[in-house]
């Protein structure tokens, strides 16, 4: 396995969960967003779900039609992107974005925070998804 994406701007987690995903670095998964008029800069991708679906159907991604309540670690598909560490701000939803992934019946989390002294995680209790978007083909 890859060593996972590290995001390299602030709300730059949904270019580099994507990235995560695809097995490209932030650069080229940044250029390939920037192409599509996606930019890091933009705090909603934090808050819409829309600018990772688009960059994983730009790359032939197919993803569940909606958000799809988490309910435990164990119900999860073994691809997903989830949305973790929610707050609001007047009043608009915004999270970090996360990939699960499951390997061998294996389960950890790809968490693109330059602050974590590792981005491959299983500390599931500290993780508190509200959702999350099935990834269908990679």
């Amino acid at each position: 396995m890859r060593a996972p994406v590290i995001q390299e701007e602030t709300s730059g987690c949904g270019i580099a969960s994507v990235a995560n995903i695809l097995g490209k670095t932030y650069a080229e998964m940044k250029a390939i967003a920037n192409g599509m008029d996606i930019y890091a800069s933009d705090e909603a991708l934090w808050s819409d779900t829309q600018y990772v679906r688009r960059m994983l159907a730009y790359a032939g991604i197919q993803t569940s039609k909606s958000e799809i309540p988490f309910l435990s670690w164990e119900a999860l598909p073994d691809l997903a992107l989830l949305s973790i560490t929610h707050h609001q701000e007047n009043g608009v939803n915004f999270w970090h974005w996360v990939v699960f992934k499951r390997v061998d019946g294996q389960p950890f989390v790809l968490d693109s925070a330059r602050y974590l002294p590792s981005n491959i995680r299983n500390d599931f209790e500290a993780m508190q998804p509200k959702w999350f978007i099935e990834v269908l083909s990679a």
